[in-house]
């Protein structure tokens, strides 16, 4: 009789996280929150910034000769950003408890969930590398010109007016993988950071998040994809503060978006 009732409470589901509704507002008061954690941990923060600055300058050298890599890598850049922002989430923790700022204990926070993050990494892989064949796809089905360089890529498809269905493809390809990205992790890096939840969970409950605030998780979307391309604009320099600001408030984000435990 024991041994049945144990059997049948182990297959009972267990209960994911809390999704909380949030008012359309509230990712400015993340950024608020964001910018607010960043000045109080300012320089570790913009050296993760730092590193990210300069992966962005090797996508940019790996993408100079080779111009259809330059939108898949360059765009999937958005996508991989949450679990390099894992050390930030944890100095927002660090920050949220009033401990001292310590760069190793959040460079090495992800070990108390390492292989359910290490699946969330893999995931946003994936979701790279599909997107830059997807791309790779889109620009020759489209582009019949001279071979480019990323150098004379702005001008020639960009703005000679030449390549309309391309741009419009292209986008709408990368709008789709992004969107479908952006639900299944929004809340998923910090949420694996910050509790033993393995990575079905996570993206579950980011995918709740959005399904039970759709106007807030868009105005959120754009906030985070418009920010981060200013970043990239201005070379990746912008990316050492732009990066680090961004993911503080992710954290807050987090934290509005999924109930506490208990």
């Amino acid at each position: 009789m024991d041994r049945s009732f144990d059997h049948a409470q182990a297959l009972q589901p267990v209960a994911g996280p809390q999704v909380n509704q949030v008012a359309l507002g509230k990712p400015i008061q993340w950024l608020r929150q964001g910018a607010h954690d960043l000045r109080r941990s300012l320089r570790p923060s913009l050296a993760v910034g730092a590193v990210v600055a300069a992966a962005g300058w090797l996508l940019m050298a790996v993408s100079w000769k080779v111009a259809y890599l330059a939108p898949a890598l360059l765009g999937g850049f958005l996508y991989v950003a949450p679990f390099a922002a894992i050390a930030i989430y944890g100095y927002s923790r660090q920050l949220e408890r009033g401990d001292t700022l310590d760069p190793a204990e959040a460079r090495s926070a992800w070990r108390s969930n390492a292989q359910s993050i290490a699946l969330f990494g893999l995931m946003l892989a994936v979701a790279l590398i599909f997107w830059e064949r997807v791309a790779a796809i889109v620009f020759a089905a489209f582009y019949r010109g001279e071979p480019l360089q990323f150098s004379s890529l702005v001008t020639t498809v960009l703005f000679s007016g030449a390549y309309v269905p391309l741009l419009l493809s292209l986008g709408s390809v990368a709008v789709l993988i992004a969107s479908v990205v952006f639900a299944l992790s929004v809340v998923s890096a910090p949420l694996l950071l910050d509790r033993p939840v393995d990575v079905i969970t996570a993206a579950i409950t980011s995918v709740q998040c959005c399904v039970r605030n759709p106007a807030a998780m868009l105005l959120w979307a754009v906030l985070i994809a418009s920010i981060t391309w200013i970043g990239m604009a201005t070379f990746m320099l912008g990316l050492v503060v732009v990066f680090p600001w961004l993911a503080h408030a992710s954290w807050h984000a987090y934290r509005d978006l999924v109930a506490p435990e208990g």
